[in-house]
């Protein structure tokens, strides 16, 4: 009793510290402060389900207990360690899967355990047909997370193509597995069995995969944070089959902060969450918009030097084009730079810029940029009509004057930064190729665009080193 004592006050702790934790991540100024008490609650979390276990397992089971943890702890101490921000993205999604996995796997062994005899004496009745539906539940949704999650890392590793797969009838698929899955969870209440359990973890498998192959690239941010809801919910399921209130209570906070996470994506897509979960991005233009007549021009570092010098304010726009090239150290030099020549320089970051929520934020921050100067896009939209120069650095959909001008567009509707009213327009891209959505950008053939072609990296050192030295603007 004193040892439950101890876990419950330690898992109250932890839970209190979760909360806090994402408190201090609504806010850039907090952000370190909340991840340090994120932190601090799973190690108290862990440590304390850890001694429970130990002071009730066999030698053998505290033998692969510490070597599950410390086999664990080294896996994630080294992919936190040589993970590239450009690869967050994929590496959160592959962690949702696990997730999801786990979920699979503890709704099995708490079946499989009834089933054996071991915890059917406590479970009688109305209590037993309760379990049976945590079980089938938890298991769904275990595993439309472990699939979706492992299709959404293929997707953004680029191992697999970003477009949307379209099968006829793609919503009725996937409105028949959820008709499926209500009418299996009742018989599998009333008279469980292995095959019925089976046949559930199959369905919610290939459900998984056709729900995330049917979104297209340019909604993978939502797909990301709709994936981050689903692992929560998945290790609620798992709270309830194991009576961990701290796993209820962890679960619970992922989930609803992921699915709210989610409709602010939405929201800032102009997009319903059905219509992402329904299809995505970079299906065919109902209008023949995918083509953009017109020609670009090119300019060199040593003309976009030049108009920086002249400029008295400055937006930078950044997107993942930035993170593959690693530029933001340059990008906050130059920002520096400018600043120090008495030029206004600000960021305006689009909520689904890079390739996961926050990914622009993370990476600017990680820059040293400061936080005042990074503006979201409703923030900063109506200024880009004031605005002597903007640098658009590997960003594509999120600039596309298509969303606002071409109704036949497949990102029609879309809110994006308003780049084109500015003086200037410089495009950092490698090619002329379409985003990660598969729509071509007009912005590209503007007469007030030109087209600055390379390694973002590379071509923002070369602008600092044509940037004449400082001089008083005026």
């Amino acid at each position: 009793m004193h040892a439950e004592t101890w876990k419950t006050a330690a898992y109250l702790i932890a839970a209190l510290l979760f909360v806090a934790s994402l408190a201090g991540l609504a806010k850039h100024e907090t952000s370190r402060r909340g991840l340090r008490f994120g932190i601090a609650g799973m190690v108290i979390a862990l440590v304390a389900t850890a001694a429970t276990a130990l002071g009730a397992a066999s030698g053998l089971g505290i033998t692969l207990l510490l070597v599950a943890l410390v086999i664990g702890a080294a896996i994630g101490l080294w992919r936190a360690r040589v993970v590239e921000m450009t690869g967050m993205p994929e590496l959160i999604a592959l962690m949702h899967s696990f997730v999801g996995l786990a979920a699979v796997l503890v709704g099995w062994n708490g079946f499989l355990e009834v089933e054996a005899g071991s915890t059917a004496t406590e479970l009688t009745g109305s209590l037993l047909g309760i379990h049976h539906a945590e079980v089938v539940i938890g298991v769904f949704i275990g595993a439309v997370t472990f699939t979706g999650s492992i299709v959404a890392y293929l997707k953004l590793s680029a191992r697999i193509a970003s477009q949307p797969l379209q099968l006829p009838g793609k919503n009725v698929l996937n409105l028949g597995a959820l008709v499926a899955f209500a009418v299996l969870t009742v018989f599998f209440v009333l008279s469980p069995g292995v095959w019925l359990l089976s046949v559930v973890t199959l369905l919610a498998l290939l459900l998984g995969v056709h729900l995330v192959a049917s979104i297209g690239g340019g909604d993978m941010p939502v797909v990301v944070s709709m994936l981050n809801s689903y692992s929560g919910w998945a290790a609620a399921a798992s709270g309830f089959l194991l009576g961990n209130d701290l796993l209820i209570i962890t679960g619970a906070l992922v989930g609803s902060s992921g699915a709210y996470l989610s409709y602010i994506m939405c929201k800032a897509m102009n997009r319903s969450f059905i219509s992402v979960i329904a299809g995505g991005f970079g299906a065919p233009a109902a209008t023949g918009s995918a083509e953009v007549a017109g020609e670009h021009r090119e300019v060199d570092a040593a003309g976009v030097a030049e108009l920086l010098a002249d400029a008295r304010s400055v937006i930078i726009t950044p997107g993942y084009g930035m993170a593959v090239a690693q530029a933001q150290g340059p990008v906050a030099d130059l920002t520096r730079r400018l600043r120090d020549r008495g030029v206004e320089v600000r960021f305006g970051v689009h909520p689904v810029a890079g390739r996961l929520p926050g990914h622009m934020n993370v990476l600017l921050a990680e820059a040293k940029v400061p936080y005042d100067i990074v503006l979201e896009m409703d923030e900063i939209n109506d200024d880009f009509a004031e605005t002597d120069v903007v640098l658009v650095i590997g960003a594509n959909d999120t600039v596309n004057p298509a969303a606002s001008e071409d109704p036949g567009s497949p990102i029609a509707g879309m809110p994006v930064l308003r780049v084109w009213e500015a003086g200037d327009v410089v495009v950092f891209k490698r090619s002329m190729a379409t985003g990660y959505a598969g729509v071509q950008n007009p912005l590209f053939f503007r007469d007030n665009s030109q087209m600055l072609f390379g390694d973002a990296k590379d071509r923002v050192q070369d602008i600092l080193a044509a940037l004449p030295a400082r001089t008083p603007v005026g």
